[in-house]
């Protein structure tokens, strides 16, 4: 599995950044507020994204993008639990896959196989073949809500 301390982070950070999410990068072994999983997982309290070195890579991007796939009201009071439709959740693993490709080191191929050990759930048994085969209607929540254009890449601005 991928973890924060494995990818180049002011990359991660300027991703994110551009979002209006900040990563918050605590030591080893402390207390990861806002983590609904638990810990090591991310946590999301308000406009920050916080990690720890040994947080994988996909729960922090799973996390961020809960918080772009938001809207502006329940981002406002963002603390822990991101909440949201499972329309909205599988936007929120449609949109990691794709930000997985805007930081070296990481890419979709990886995020598919960190989704799968980790034991997200597909219909058809596994992340790459939902995203390739089954994601239709992720993909028309993310254009409706203006997250990704018709051409399927990411607008880099979050639903308002």
């Amino acid at each position: 599995m991928l973890l924060i301390a494995d990818i180049d982070l002011d990359r991660f950070r300027d991703l994110l950044g551009g979002y209006g999410l900040h990563v918050e990068t605590l030591a080893r072994g402390a207390s990861i507020p806002g983590s609904y999983w638990g810990e090591p997982e991310a946590g999301l309290v308000g406009e920050r994204l916080l990690v720890r070195p040994d947080t994988p890579v996909h729960s922090a991007l799973h996390e961020a993008c809960h918080y772009i796939c938001m809207d502006e009201t329940r981002r406002s009071g963002l603390h822990t639990d991101a909440g949201g439709t499972d329309l909205e959740e599988n936007g929120v693993c449609y949109l990691q896959i794709l930000l997985a490709d805007a930081v070296p080191g990481i890419g979709r191929e990886r995020m598919w196989a960190d989704m799968d050990a980790w034991g997200y759930s597909f219909r058809l048994g596994s992340a790459r073949t939902w995203f390739e085969d089954d994601a239709e209607d992720a993909r028309a929540w993310l254009e409706q809500h203006a997250l990704i254009d018709a051409g399927g890449s990411v607008t880099g601005r979050p639903r308002f």
